[in-house]
C-alpha cells in the first residue's frame, strides 16, 4: 500500500507534516498484547498479557528485568524490544563500571528514546515497532515512562499499551486518584483488574499468561527509603496475586471487551 509514495522510507514527510513509517510503526504496537504499568508514591508495578504463538510453543515473555532498579513491559515487535533492553543493558553496566552507581533512570530512558528517533533521520533504517513501559526507582523515588517509536518517551501515572488497551486506560483513568497512596497489594491489584479490563469476555487471567513486575522502595522499618530489586512474578508465582485480585473485584465492575475484532499476534 502506497501513499502517494511518502511511506517509501522514514525521512520523507507527507504534505502533512505525516511520517507514515512512524505511524506504522505504531500500529505493530497496537497489534501486541496489552501491557499495564501504575505507579505510587513508593512503588512501580507492570502487569503484561503474554501470548504463545501457537499451543505447541512456550508463552513470549513481556515483563523483563534490565537491572536492579529498573524493569520493562514490552508490546510490538519482540525481536525488536530485545535490541532495545540489550542496549540498556549495555548502558547499566557501563554506568556502574564507570561511576560506581545505577544508571539515572530519566537517562537509560532518554538514551533509547534518541537511539529510536535517530532512525527517523537517517536514510534506509526503519522504526522499531515496539512500544515499552519502563518502571524503576531512583533517589526521589518509583517512576513510570512510556517509550513509543517516534523516539518519544514521557513520564506517566499509569499507562497501557498494546492491543485492546483503550479499556485498561478506561479503567486507569477512572481510578487514577486511588494510585498515588496505593500500597504494594493494591497496586497489584489494580494492575490486573485494568488488565483484565482489555480482555474480551470468554477469556481470563491465568498463570500461564500473566506476568507481573514490581519495584519500589521500603514504606517502613529500618530500611524505609531503600530501594526494593525489581522483582518478577512469573507461572505459580503468579497464582496468589490473581486469587488476592479476584477476591477484591466488585460485583458491579465485570470485565468488558473493547469494540473491535482480534488483532494479529506480533509479540513473536
Amino acid at each position: 500500500m502506497f501513499r502517494n509514495n511518502y511511506d517509501n522510507d522514514a525521512v520523507t514527510f507527507s504534505p502533512q507534516g505525516r511520517i507514515f513509517q512512524v505511524e506504522y510503526a505504531q500500529e505493530a504496537v497496537k497489534q501486541g498484547s496489552v501491557v499495564v504499568g501504575l505507579v505510587s508514591k513508593t512503588h512501580a508495578v507492570l502487569v503484561a498479557l503474554k501470548r504463545n504463538a501457537e499451543e505447541l510453543s512456550s508463552y513470549q515473555k513481556k515483563v523483563i528485568g534490565v537491572d536492579d532498579h529498573l524493569g520493562v513491559a514490552i508490546a510490538g515487535l519482540a525481536s525488536d524490544a530485545r535490541v532495545l533492553l540489550n542496549f540498556m543493558k549495555q548502558q547499566s553496566l557501563a554506568s556502574k563500571m564507570t561511576y560506581g552507581r545505577p544508571i539515572p533512570l530519566e537517562r537509560v530512558v532518554n538514551q533509547i528514546g534518541d537511539r529510536a528517533q535517530t532512525n527517523t533521520q537517517q536514510y534506509g533504517k526503519r522504526p522499531y515497532g515496539v512500544g515499552l513501559l519502563v518502571a524503576g526507582v531512583d533517589e526521589t523515588g518509583p517512576h513510570l515512562f512510556e517509550f513509543v517509536p517516534s523516539g518519544m518517551t514521557q513520564e506517566m501515572l499509569a499507562c497501557a499499551i498494546g492491543g485492546r488497551s483503550q479499556m485498561a486506560r478506561t479503567y486507569l483513568e477512572r481510578h487514577l486518584d486511588e494510585f498515588e497512596n496505593a500500597t504494594k497489594d493494591e497496586l497489584i491489584k489494580h494492575g490486573l483488574r485494568a488488565l483484565k479490563e482489555s480482555m474480551s469476555q470468554d477469556k481470563e487471567l491465568t498463570v500461564e499468561n500473566t506476568s507481573v513486575g514490581v519495584i519500589g522502595t521500603v514504606a517502613e522499618g529500618k530500611r524505609k527509603g531503600k530501594v526494593e530489586s525489581f522483582k518478577l512474578y512469573d507461572g505459580p508465582d503468579v497464582g496468589p496475586l490473581l486469587e488476592a485480585s479476584a477476591d477484591s473485584v466488585d460485583a458491579g465492575e465485570p470485565a468488558s471487551a473493547e469494540a473491535g475484532g482480534e488483532s494479529m499476534d506480533v509479540d513473536s
